[in-house]
């Protein structure tokens, strides 16, 4: 009996220590938060996000970092050219230490700058368009989707449109028959806007489709019934029961339009209707590079390779992005 209350007696102080101590409240954690932890898991879409932020920051301080590390892109270093053949003096197309990437054939400009300067052309009209795109097609996605009737039917044959419309092909001709100056805009300044202004509104079929198909299968949830049975109003359900519920899907869509943005503006300006020279522009360049390739193949590849890590670090994010907020979509 003595032991047995001994052993009452031992085990009363840690009954009484485990009440005293604290238990940790159980919080939950949103979608956000949860899509967070997965994307941090994914090493190679984190990389991409890397690479993405960076060539931002670099399109951001162009002027610091020409400034520090090269010349501005239209000064012209003729003096450092072959006079006979107009290509750079020295090796690998001039690069030296005031010229980290050499300089361009016949006009000796510093490719380093021209480098930076475009990244700041691609990422701006990629952006724009974008932002455009995304835009017009959430709206008329939404309209289309929550609507329906007549209505979806319309938007539906709109989008059907402007898919099967050559949209190359109108750029060119826009883009030929437009004035100088318009609306207080001319030259390279006038071209971006309407590159931002085309590009978008032939990218937001693409999104809009998405935005339908998934705005026709959440007003059909419980919450949108539930909502609609206590009086509320479409403006109501429109932004606050069916818009917050299309942030993932018009997220994922967005991070994936801008890398096909980045190559249409490169192929309009490789084509010649995109920013006027010398307004540095990576697909202008590139078209530049093709006379003398031959040459002086390094004026090409820089360019190319630029263009390249944009899109593959723009893809790569885009991806992880996708599975992070949509993980069962993406098996």
């Amino acid at each position: 009996m003595t032991a047995s209350l001994d052993d009452t007696n031992t085990d009363e102080p840690a009954a009484v220590v485990a009440a005293d101590k604290p238990q940790k409240a159980i919080e939950g954690r949103s979608p956000w938060k949860i899509a967070w932890t997965r994307l941090k898991r994914d090493k190679v879409a984190l990389a991409g996000g890397v690479v993405v932020l960076l060539l931002i920051l670099v399109a951001i301080f162009a002027p610091l970092i020409v400034k520090a590390f090269g010349h501005p892109p239209e000064e012209l270093h003729e003096d450092l050219l072959d006079p006979l053949l107009g290509l750079p003096l020295g090796d690998y197309g001039g690069i030296s230490k005031d010229f980290l990437l050499g300089i361009e054939p016949v006009n000796g400009r510093d490719v380093f700058s021209r480098i930076v300067y475009g990244a700041r052309i691609s990422l701006l009209v990629a952006f724009l368009s974008a932002f455009v795109a995304v835009s017009l097609g959430t709206v008329f996605g939404v309209m289309a989707g929550y609507f329906g009737g007549w209505v979806d039917a319309a938007i539906s044959r709109v989008m059907d449109l402007l898919l099967a419309f050559p949209q190359l092909l109108f750029i060119i001709a826009l883009i030929s028959v437009i004035p100088s100056r318009l609306w207080g805009f001319e030259g390279s300044g006038l071209r971006i806007g309407v590159l931002v202004l085309v590009i978008g509104f032939f990218g937001w079929p693409y999104i809009g489709r998405i935005v339908r198909g998934q705005t026709l299968s959440l007003r059909e949830r419980e919450y949108v019934e539930a909502a609609r049975s206590l009086g509320a109003g479409r403006a109501y359900i429109l932004f606050r029961e069916l818009l917050p519920n299309l942030v993932a899907p018009i997220t994922v869509y967005t991070t994936l339009m801008i890398p096909t943005n980045v190559l249409t503006e490169a192929a309009l300006s490789f084509l010649g209707v995109g920013v006027k020279p010398p307004t540095p522009s990576w697909g202008e360049t590139l078209a530049t590079a093709v006379r003398t390739y031959q040459d002086d193949p390094l004026f090409m590849i820089f360019p190319g390779v630029a263009i390249f890590i944009t899109v593959l670090a723009f893809n790569l994010f885009g991806d992880g992005v996708r599975d992070a907020l949509d993980p069962k979509g993406s098996r």
